[in-house]
């Protein structure tokens, strides 16, 4: 049968309990995979929120941990249901996953390995990598062309990989949000974790930067994490209580988004930004360093700015600029909407990924 025109059987394997907007991608992926009539079954941690979510969907769930990237525990039982089951595709998620396929070899002939690297992390040469990549995987999904330059600098051969964008359903942030403006001040937000890889030190010092100006926009910090307390004290140490608010989890993301006028993420390292795709669904200009993937999504004048990463002056010239120009920021907008909606979005992402399956498919397995 042409692979092409058959259900694949697929299992995803997610050890994660808790990460960042990741999740969101995967189940996003099996729910419109599964909507095409392929079969998927979901490896993943008992306590972690892809179990949930992939209940409600009705997508069949076993539970799956790892302890670290070395915990090779998990491969007996993994083997066994590879063969018992029959699968096409073993599509490996996050990189603690990774490892796995390098102690599966060919449990069966026809099942394929895919992994998807998220990180713009530079990979070591070595030779844990080369077998890996090179030897026991069938395919890689980048989630940018910066992490597909990165896998190939470390040694993966550049025919395995392919870049597939991170997706997002924009339904929902194209909605109208009527309400309140809680202050008459211009508003930048952001999304992200409290960590340090997320910059968010140079948007405060940003903020300060533009409050000794005379400038002083509402800056609202919507996350949690292990940061919080320091980016707390630095608020204290540079007077900026007034302008900085921290919202800790937003759960509502397309309405935080409606409720601001700039989206900021000053981040050192980036794989590629789903908070940016989300802030541009919404029709918001976006200030953004140049790290990563984000020159990818962002285009520097045209749907935003980008700035060198770790540079507060420059971001809050950035900030200052824009804020100043409402016409650049809603014509910024526009075309930042129609982006995603081209080329970003789940379904577009869902294609991709099918369409690799099917191509590997088509391939001589690795040996």
């Amino acid at each position: 049968m042409n692979p092409l025109n058959r259900q694949l059987r697929i299992l995803h394997v997610d050890p994660e309990k808790r990460w960042a907007g990741g999740e969101t991608q995967v189940m996003g992926l099996v729910e419109r995979l599964s909507s095409r009539r392929h079969e998927n079954v979901l490896l993943c941690h008992p306590d972690g929120l892809l179990i949930e979510a992939a209940r409600r969907m009705n997508v069949r769930t076993l539970p799956f941990k790892m302890r670290n990237d070395l915990d090779l525990r998990p491969v007996f039982g993994l083997k066994k249901l590879i063969e018992k089951e029959e699968f096409d595709i073993v599509h490996f998620h996050t990189k603690r996953a990774h490892g796995l396929a390098l102690w599966l070899w060919r449990v069966r002939p026809g099942v394929r390995y895919v992994v998807t690297r998220r990180m713009d992390y530079p990979v070591k040469r070595s030779w844990y990598n080369d077998r890996l990549y090179n030897r026991r995987v069938d395919g890689v999904v980048a989630i940018s062309a910066k992490i597909r330059d990165l896998l190939i600098e470390g040694g993966v051969q550049s025919e395995k990989i392919r870049v597939i964008y991170s997706g997002i359903d924009p339904r929902p942030f194209s909605l109208e949000v009527d309400k309140p403006r809680a202050s008459s001040l211009p508003t930048v937000g952001t999304v992200a974790v409290l960590e340090r890889r997320k910059g968010h030190r140079y948007l405060l010092e940003a903020a300060k930067i533009l409050k000794d100006k005379g400038v002083r926009p509402r800056i609202l910090l919507a996350g949690a994490g292990q940061e919080r307390a320091f980016l707390e004290q630095l608020v204290t140490r540079w007077g900026l209580q007034r302008e900085v608010v921290f919202m800790e989890f937003v759960s509502d993301v397309p309405n935080f988004l409606a409720g601001i006028d700039l989206f900021v993420l000053p981040s050192l390292n980036e794989g590629l930004g789903v908070s940016i795709i989300e802030a541009m669904a919404a029709g918001k200009p976006v200030v953004a360093s140049r790290v990563g993937g984000i020159p990818e999504l962002v285009q520097d004048r045209i749907t935003g700015l980008l700035v060198p990463p770790g540079n507060a002056q420059a971001l809050a010239e950035a900030i200052s600029h824009l804020l100043s120009e409402p016409s650049m920021m809603e014509s910024m907008g526009t075309m930042a909407k129609r982006r995603v909606q081209r080329d970003l979005t789940m379904d577009h992402m869902a294609d991709q990924n099918e369409a690799f399956y099917n191509e590997l498919l088509q391939c001589q397995p690795v040996k």
